[in-house]
């Protein structure tokens, strides 16, 4: 099974925030959805091994900020490459405001904010799935929410392309000599070989 196709799907992305014991949390959530309109509630769902999880189901309230197409890969990892258990996010992160239910949630690079309550949770082995009613929200900016797979394709940084060796290399110990044509009278450097025992990469 080709598991890529799952990235066919539509997502969002998504910064969700939470506090427990007076301190912030926040993680890179790709999974939100509404799912009613009265009462208003949406679903999130959030990896088990983040910080913000247990801190979540602890303090039972978030905010969801919703990343917009202006949204930098160092927003990503801030949020989603260290963890809230050793970092703390929001010092080092300057843009944000306090919502009225005293967490954080981004101001740049976001174009709404969400504020809920968690009314309950479902299990699915990796991930807990939370319902959240809607308590507040705001509209921040008119820019286009980020997908999933605009992150991939134009935020998050390709993986340097793998240059092919070229020259030639020595079948008896292995040397490269590095330039395009090679000597007929070339002798490897280190076991003295001839051309004749290279090969062109």
């Amino acid at each position: 099974m080709d598991t890529k196709a799952l990235f066919k799907l539509g997502y969002g992305l998504y910064i969700l925030t939470t506090q427990d014991a007076g301190k912030n949390y926040g993680c890179v959530v790709n999974t939100v959805m509404q799912i009613t309109s009265n009462p208003l509630q949406i679903l999130v769902g959030v990896n088990k091994n983040n910080a913000t999880h247990d801190a979540l189901l602890a303090s039972s309230i978030c905010n969801i900020s919703v990343l917009d197409d202006t949204a930098p890969f160092a927003l990503f990892e801030h949020f989603g490459f260290q963890t809230s258990k050793s970092v703390d996010k929001f010092a080092a992160w300057p843009q944000i405001k306090i919502s009225a239910n005293n967490l954080p949630y981004l101001t740049e690079h976001t174009n709404a904010y969400l504020s809920g309550k968690i009314t309950s949770t479902a299990d699915y082995g990796t991930h807990t799935l939370f319902t959240v009613e809607i308590t507040d929200g705001d509209v921040l900016a008119e820019t286009p929410s980020l997908t999933y797979a605009v992150y991939h394709a134009d935020v998050k940084p390709k993986p340097a392309a793998e240059t092919k060796p070229h020259g030639y290399r020595c079948m008896i110990c292995g040397y490269v000599h590095p330039e395009d044509n090679l000597p007929e009278d070339f002798i490897c450097p280190i076991c003295k070989h001839g051309a004749a025992d290279f090969e062109k990469l």
